[in-house]
């Protein structure tokens, strides 16, 4: 069975009464390229246990059993549980757990699925849980890579470079944590049904924090402060998050050799790890 042709997957979804749910973000793939694609990108092959979310009806779970010693798929929506019987069935190396990701145990299901094996992670992420699933991978610091496809818009936040629209809190957030790459962009019209918005399809690589940050949540809260107030300059925007006389603030944003002036946006992790240190001394 072609799981990426139209009408094989019309008939499939028919047999099996399924209906889309638009809340659960479902957009099925219609261009083969795409899954191979994305299998590819993700660097499985022996040795390799891969983590997919959402796998639909299972044309990326195809492709990854090809290359990845085990896959195991957690999948939301019970209604799919027998069409994805159906799709992989014959693939032994294939396990599929009904279940929400942002639930499960990361920890216990890696030591459990993927012993002995490296694990990755690899899936096309529903739109509406991309931030939220994403920070839980990354936190978690047990996956060799994340490879995901997701919209083009979030794609971009997560590697934007400092001083770039695009760049905010949950880019920062992203590089601490890892190595990111926009690898290339899915069209709508591969999808069925389209989506509104382009896709596109990133790579983080986890690596070991910055060695500029020295207190970690105090560096996030600097982050989440400089962010808070967009348009603001960072002297306001800090003012707003911290219980400090802004003169205090100015004098501890000028000896990390940054203007007061300056929006939260233009600055690299280098930047508020300086900053988070001056901090320190007051708070």
């Amino acid at each position: 069975m072609d799981l990426c042709n139209v009408n094989e997957l019309r008939a499939l979804l028919a047999r099996h009464g399924f209906h889309f749910s638009k809340s659960l973000g479902q957009n099925f793939l219609v261009e083969r390229w795409v899954p191979q694609d994305i299998a590819a990108a993700s660097g499985a092959g022996t040795g390799v246990g891969v983590l997919e979310i959402g796998p639909g009806i299972g044309p990326l779970t195809v492709e990854l059993a090809q290359r990845a010693e085990r896959v195991t798929a957690v999948e939301l929506d019970k209604d799919l549980l027998p069409i994805l019987a159906e799709t992989l069935s014959g693939l032994d190396n294939v396990n599929v757990i009904s279940g929400d990701i942002m639930k499960l145990d990361l920890e216990d299901l890696v030591s459990q699925q993927f012993s002995g094996l490296t694990p990755m992670v690899c899936a096309n992420l529903p739109y509406n849980i991309t931030t939220p699933v994403l920070t839980l991978l990354l936190k978690s610091g047990l996956f060799s890579a994340i490879t995901v496809m997701i919209q083009k818009e979030v794609a971009q936040r997560i590697c934007a470079a400092p001083g770039t629209s695009d760049y905010g809190a949950f880019t920062v957030l992203c590089q601490y944590h890892a190595k990111t790459e926009l690898l290339f962009q899915v069209p709508r019209e591969c999808f069925l049904p389209a989506p509104k918005v382009t896709s596109a399809v990133v790579r983080l690589t986890p690596c070991p924090p910055p060695e500029q940050v020295h207190n970690k949540p105090l560096f996030f809260q600097v982050v989440r402060g400089a962010f808070g107030l967009r348009r603001k300059t960072l002297l306001n925007s800090l003012s707003a998050a911290f219980p400090l006389e802004k003169e205090v603030l100015r004098s501890r944003i000028e000896a990390a050799g940054l203007s007061p002036e300056v929006r939260g946006e233009k600055l690299g992790i280098p930047d508020f790890a300086r900053l988070a240190d001056e901090l320190q001394k007051v708070l």
